[in-house]
């Protein structure tokens, strides 16, 4: 299947369905020396992982990644990275009653027509199952650039469906089920969810993920731009609909004299680029949102047509997310990293000699006191 490997120089494949054995991804390219054990990566999929609390699905998967090749004596070798994670509680009888049918805004009907073929269970490849090896991988690039660069990854839920998530600190990102930078406004996200699961319906999300400590320079001229680039992998996640960098959709309605950020001799004054200038990092924070379609799998009964074409209603019984977008954070951040450390490497081939007659300017501005 073309289309499930990402990346140039850190290039990660990755494999397996939903209620298959074991999903998981090889990552090619990752620079030897590194330390790495299943420690390092573990903790990030416990972020991103199933059955967490009652407002996301109740699928009760470990997702202990195991590594299989590329580490030796604990440290990368070079070669490629093979990472396994078992699947140890499908529920396949809970897609029995939509083999010859079709659910609305799911990918059952246009993977039917491409493949001629019809794997109801969990939505197969196209289930949000599939992007624990991307989390996975995400960890080691995360690592890496950490120590290389001090490069970190920061993501928050923003909105909930209607619901704007005012942003309170980065502190409380760790204390909800949302991943929202907020502490007072849970209890309504948490009620909110719980009415969408009694109605069998669902609602979107929009996810917000900085990277900070970025390299300047990161990027290529025209097409493969560092932002086009997160671009494209943020529309490679599941239920994507919309990507924003830096001031994105609002740019529309700003000025050119408001729009574009200053440069100082203490920094740039502002980030309406989200970190990118002609398609190369800036050395600010990298900016990023996206937004999430409502879950396609939900209880409540939708029209649909069967194999025949002829009409039918589609009822999903299996255990599902009533907004993925709760679960995204991980992933988001996961994606950012994945892009990062494939330019970084890119950039270090290139242009690791290149060097200047002044210092670069400082990342951003200090605030006025």
């Amino acid at each position: 299947m073309p289309g499930s490997s990402f990346g140039e120089l850190f290039r990660v494949t990755n494999f397996g369905e939903s209620h298959g054995p074991a999903i998981g991804c090889v990552i090619d390219g990752c620079p030897p020396g590194l330390v790495l054990s299943e420690a390092d990566i573990q903790p990030e999929l416990d972020r991103r992982r199933p059955g967490t609390s009652r407002h996301v699905t109740q699928r009760n998967e470990a997702d202990a990644v195991e590594i299989l090749s590329g580490v030796f004596e604990g440290r990368t070798t070079g070669t490629p990275i093979c990472l396994l994670i078992r699947n140890t509680d499908q529920r396949s009888k809970d897609y029995g009653n939509i083999l010859d049918t079709f659910r609305p805004g799911h990918a059952d009907y246009t993977y039917w027509r491409k493949y001629g073929l019809r794997d109801p269970r969990g939505g197969g490849r196209s289930s949000a199952r599939l992007t624990a090896p991307t989390v996975a991988a995400g960890a080691v690039a995360r690592k890496w650039l950490a120590q290389q660069h001090g490069t970190t990854f920061t993501g928050w839920m923003s909105a909930l469906g209607e619901i704007e998530i005012p942003f309170e600190g980065e502190q409380h990102i760790a204390d909800n089920a949302f991943f929202a930078a907020n502490a007072s406004s849970i209890a309504q996200l948490e009620a909110h969810m719980d009415a969408l699961r009694k109605a069998g319906d669902s609602c979107g999300a929009r996810i917000e993920v900085r990277a900070r400590g970025v390299p300047v320079g990161l990027g290529e001229p025209l097409y493969d731009k560092l932002d086009a680039d997160i671009a494209y992998a943020m529309m490679g996640l599941n239920a994507v609909k919309g990507v924003e960098i830096g001031a994105g959709f609002a740019s529309v309605a700003q000025r050119g004299s408001t729009h574009g950020d200053e440069l100082t001799p203490e920094g740039f004054a502002n980030n309406n680029a989200g970190g990118v200038l002609g398609g190369i990092s800036t050395g600010q924070e990298l900016v990023v949102r996206i937004a999430i379609k409502p879950t396609s799998s939900i209880r409540t009964p939708r029209a649909s047509v069967d194999r025949t074409l002829q009409p039918t209603t589609v009822e999903t019984f299996g255990r599902h997310d009533p907004c993925v977008g709760i679960r995204a954070t991980p992933i988001a951040e996961a994606l950012l990293a994945l892009v990062v450390m494939d330019h970084a490497l890119r950039h270090r081939a290139q242009c690791g000699d290149v060097q200047l007659p002044v210092a670069a300017i400082p990342a951003q501005r200090p605030a006025a006191a």
